[in-house]
């Protein structure tokens, strides 16, 4: 049902760009401004030798021209690239780059959700899909596009609390290229993508974010630490079972200590001596 809906509004996306189009090409010149184009080509055509410079244009690969005859746009589709021909005294030409554009979006001081105010910049990159439109539909497509850029970046990460802005941030960038790109569609640009560059947090809550991550990495360690007590403790308790069942385990743990304290040198031994040994001794 979505897939419908977005394909829905495509369509009347692109009907409404086409009858804006049309409504900017239609119409009739008129008998003056036909007088004039028929005069403009007599002119030429007498002068040949000398305004055939002024008639060839050229534009590069990535360039189109848009004609514009006595103020109307003459052509449905844009010129280039290569070489064409004009009336040189009625048509005037708008060059437009298709490349891709880059630009940074400024730092903007941006209130979010759970009212924490942080600094975000972004890039975005954009290029030109249908030149007629660029020219016709908006006075400069550029920087319109980087003024919405700024007010996009505002209205997005203002629906978002700190968290989603620290962690979501392709999920943040996707949603700015989606408002963007339907944004701009009438205006004959293409949004490619856009990127956050940094969040930058103020000093107070820097800090404040930095002494609750150490109280709860010290909480952490607090519980591994009592953890392994528990276990040693359980451990002790097991291997005193097993030397109160046999008396001679007991003596053979004096003999396991004494060896470990007696791998260090000089050191002086003090140990207890059993008194069933001394007994056996005086016995003989």
């Amino acid at each position: 049902m979505e897939m419908e809906d977005q394909v829905e509004s495509q369509r009347r996306k692109a009907a409404s760009k086409d009858n804006l189009i049309s409504e900017t090409r239609s119409g009739s010149l008129g008998c003056i401004g036909w007088f004039i184009v028929v005069l403009s080509g007599l002119f030429t055509f007498l002068l040949f030798p000398i305004t055939i410079w002024f008639c060839l244009k050229i534009v590069q690969e990535y360039e189109r021209a848009v004609i514009f005859r006595l103020g109307r746009i003459t052509d449905r589709k844009a010129k280039g690239p290569g070489i064409f021909f004009i009336l040189p005294c009625t048509d005037s030409i708008v060059k437009v780059d298709l490349r891709t554009v880059s630009f940074d979006i400024p730092p903007q001081e941006i209130l979010t959700k759970d009212s924490v105010t942080v600094c975000v910049d972004g890039v975005v990159y954009f290029r030109v899909s249908d030149p007629i439109a660029s020219v016709a539909n908006v006075t400069n497509a550029d920087f319109s596009t980087r003024l919405l850029a700024q007010t996009t970046l505002r209205n997005v990460l203002g629906t978002k609390n700190l968290a989603e802005v620290l962690s979501d941030r392709e999920g943040i960038s996707q949603s700015m290229q989606f408002n963007l790109d339907e944004a701009t569609d009438n205006w004959g640009i293409k949004v490619e993508r856009v990127e956050i560059k940094d969040v930058k947090l103020p000093v107070q809550l820097q800090r404040a974010m930095a002494a609750e991550a150490e109280a709860a990495r010290e909480a952490r360690a607090k519980v591994i630490a009592a953890e392994g007590e528990m276990n040693a403790s359980r451990a002790l308790k097991e291997a005193s079972l097993v030397i109160a069942e046999s008396p001679s385990a007991l003596q053979l743990r004096y003999l396991q200590t004494l060896n470990t304290i007696a791998a260090e040198k000089n050191s002086t031994i003090i140990f207890p001596l059993p008194m069933d040994v001394i007994s056996h001794f005086i016995k003989k």
